[in-house]
């Protein structure tokens, strides 16, 4: 049972992150109807913004607490990302609104490709150390258990993101005139709703979570590199697609669920005869699994399409 404890901590820790990750996916698809598959090079440039933040910003807070210090680092990665989102949807998708989705696809995948290569060479191709924002320790009190203040720093950070995200979505205008574009754009439109303000908005918010998700994966795991965004971001894709995509409570599910399975894999491998290695392919098995039989997701409803 200790053993089993262990693994969910770490696995909630993990799934935190795709949480993060997946909301930006299932936001831009539920306003725009596409997928936006340059998200987790959004989420590259966040964890790059932490740790030049960090580094320029250390000297002038040394005498901060630490965690308000991580705060500081964590607001302006997301504030930094939540711009670029806006500038990404000015120039590469608002000209392409009225376009084939296959021609906003392979825009998305080409920004894609263009944020990779540009950090390989802003950043350099190996990976670089993130700085220590704030000092691990273990958390006493839990017994044979082990946790960090980092990891418990990570969870509840993302509980409270997670709850302003509610708030902002169900208690504010910009939040109501989401849903009402969600719902119905034609129809949003003719009440009024200004579609490219909720638009850039969307964008914005869905990439400052990411960057908040890049500086706990970093933060955890202490490693960055301009191609750190692929995996993360299709495992992010996969946890949307099994919450159901266009859910928001569906993709913190489908974030926590695909981060506890798959430290469960790895922490069960020699039970379960499945090398360590392979915990990559868990969330491409979850996703085959999930499209067979039951397509909409956990929290997706099914929609008829008329002919």
């Amino acid at each position: 049972m200790n053993e089993f404890l262990q693994q969910l901590i770490n696995g909630l820790s993990l799934g935190a992150v795709y949480a993060l990750i997946a909301l930006g996916y299932t936001m831009v698809y539920g306003v725009l109807r596409f997928i936006n598959f340059a998200h987790g090079d959004v989420f590259m440039v966040g964890a790059f913004s932490g740790m030049y933040l960090s580094r320029w910003l250390k000297p002038l807070l040394a005498h901060w607490p630490e965690w308000l210090f991580a705060v500081v680092v964590l607001a302006g990665s997301m504030a930094f990302c939540g711009v670029l989102g806006i500038v990404i949807e000015r120039l590469a998708y608002k000209p392409l609104r009225e376009r084939p989705r296959l021609t906003v696809l392979i825009t998305a995948i080409g920004v894609s490709l263009l944020l990779e290569y540009s950090g390989q060479l802003l950043f350099g191709a190996a990976p670089r150390g993130f700085p220590s924002l704030i000092e691990s320790r273990s958390l006493s009190g839990l017994g044979e258990l082990h946790a960090t203040n980092i990891q418990a720093f990570v969870l509840t950070a993302t509980a409270l993101l997670l709850g302003g995200l509610h708030l902002i979505v169900m208690r504010t205008r910009m939040g109501l005139a989401m849903r009402a574009l969600s719902l119905n754009p034609t129809a949003a439109m003719l009440m009024g709703v200004n579609t490219n303000v909720v638009i850039s908005f969307t964008f914005g918010l869905g990439s400052a979570l990411a960057a908040a998700g890049a500086i706990f994966y970093a933060s955890l795991y202490q490693a960055i590199e301009p191609f750190m965004g692929v995996l993360p971001g299709m495992k992010a894709f996969v946890a949307a697609v099994l919450g159901g995509v266009g859910s928001l409570p569906g993709a913190m599910v489908g974030g926590l669920i695909l981060g506890v399975v798959e430290t469960l894999v790895v922490g069960y491998s020699k039970v379960l005869g499945i090398p360590p290695g392979y915990r990559d392919a868990v969330a491409f098995v979850i996703l085959i699994l999930i499209l067979l039989f039951k397509p909409s997701g956990l929290f997706g409803k099914q929609q008829r399409e008329k002919v």
